[in-house]
């Protein structure tokens, strides 16, 4: 089922285009990371989602309809910048926005202890959101987020001011979202966050498309014509490696045009070496969008 179906969305503000002709969609148990530099047209393109601006032209259906308040309330938005009342506590904070949404107390808190004890804060339940750390406010912020079980969970810049843990906590909960068949929408610069989390990407630059697509496909793509290896030993020279590259813990074989990986272990496992790693070599999503964001420039 579709989540959110975007159809040429352009929109201006003083005569520059900040969204230009973008056309995507996102399905339900999907992950959808929006990337892009600074400037690229992300935040806007969330804005005219959430229906907070109108675009110039275009239009967006979010569960087959025009935005209504209905359905805002089937929405759970982590801005980036965050709005949680630093005088309150905790759970006070909690169950006041909770209660925006349309949530009663008693299942709001019931709610909230679950995810509270998930993401280790329970013991922080009557603490004040001013004595709390940055990272600790923004689990609070992304709880609030997700408490009235959204359809559609749209999050800018999640794991900013998260450490390992607590940014592993929080994809594991993305993980069980999705699992559950919520659609998210994630925008962020973590580019290694979108290549463990996302099922589909689409890359902005200039308010524009540069990419778009399924990210494995997208990684299949622009597979170079090299295999990475890490070996016990020495490779020596092998027929059809025109180029070694040395990296940290493996080495990158560039192949001739008529060689394939296969030749390669082949004639690996024919000198008996000991082969402790062995793919096609894939460039990162950092390194595909800064090649493809060069061609669009």
């Amino acid at each position: 089922m579709t989540a959110v179906e975007v159809n040429h969305l352009f929109k201006s503000y003083a005569g520059k285009t900040a969204v230009k002709d973008l056309t995507f969609s996102v399905d339900t148990g999907e992950i959808l990371g929006l990337i892009g530099p600074n400037g690229a047209g992300k935040s806007s393109t969330i804005r005219i989602i959430l229906d907070f601006m109108k675009p110039d032209s275009g239009d967006v259906n979010v569960f087959g309809q025009r935005m209504n308040e209905a359905g805002k309330n089937q929405i759970g938005y982590l801005p980036e910048e965050k709005g949680l009342y630093k005088n309150l506590t905790v759970i006070d904070c909690i169950l006041y926005l909770a209660s925006l949404k349309g949530m009663e107390n008693a299942p709001a808190e019931k709610k909230a202890d679950i995810l509270l004890r998930q993401t280790g804060m329970l013991e922080s339940k009557r603490m004040k959101i001013k004595h709390m750390s940055k990272g600790m406010g923004q689990i609070i912020q992304f709880i609030v987020t997700i408490l009235h079980n959204p359809k559609l969970i749209i999050l800018d810049e999640p794991f900013s001011g998260l450490d390992p843990v607590n940014t592993e906590i929080m994809k594991n909960l993305l993980g069980d979202l999705r699992g559950e068949g919520n659609a998210v929408i994630l925008s962020t610069h973590e580019m290694n966050q979108v290549e463990e989390l996302c099922d589909r990407v689409l890359m902005i630059h200039h308010g524009g498309e540069v990419l778009y697509g399924d990210l494995k496909e997208i990684k299949s793509r622009f597979k170079k014509h090299s295999v990475q290896v890490a070996v016990e030993g020495e490779i020596g020279d092998l027929p059809g490696v025109i180029d070694k590259k040395v990296k940290k813990g493996s080495i990158e074989l560039v192949l001739a045009p008529d060689t394939t990986p296969q030749m390669i272990l082949d004639r690996l496992r024919e000198r008996k070496i000991a082969i402790n790693r062995f793919e096609v070599t894939t460039p990162s999503l950092n390194e595909i969008f800064l090649d493809m964001a060069g061609r669009k420039s």
